[in-house]
């Protein structure tokens, strides 16, 4: 069985007195932010993903593709969007309980496809084929 997941390229942090903070899911910003941040941004990342992993079994061994669709023509290095949002992700479906660990145990492969271009509606979409 295969399972569609899609992964927004950013998060959006509530504040109170400020205007609310976006996040990027890349390795550039989470390497530079406050581990508080870093904390909240997983667990809204967690949130925006809840409804399409609620109730969602996953039988493992699985295989992971990943794709990322880019907002722009400007360069990406994807391998930035997919290590956090590949983190972000998998602990997540963890967390809901859709499979037992997100370890090599599980999870035998992640392949990365090219990236394409969607202005409209950026994202990474990832693939989970129980094998």
């Amino acid at each position: 069985m295969t399972h569609t997941i899609i992964s927004p390229l950013f998060v959006m942090l509530p504040r109170k007195t400020k205007a609310d903070k976006r996040v990027s899911l890349n390795m550039n910003t989470y390497r530079n932010l406050h581990h508080s941040v870093s904390g909240q941004a997983k667990k809204e990342y967690t949130k925006l993903v809840r409804e399409q992993l609620i109730n969602l079994d996953i039988q493992t061994p699985v295989e992971i593709t990943y794709k990322v669709y880019k907002a722009s023509n400007r360069r990406l290095d994807k391998m930035n969007v997919i290590s956090v949002v590949s983190k972000f992700l998998l602990d997540a479906v963890t967390e809901y309980g859709c499979w037992e660990d997100d370890n090599d145990i599980h999870v035998k492969t992640e392949t990365i496809l090219p990236t394409e271009l969607d202005r409209v509606n950026p994202r990474v979409e990832v693939i989970i084929k129980e094998i």
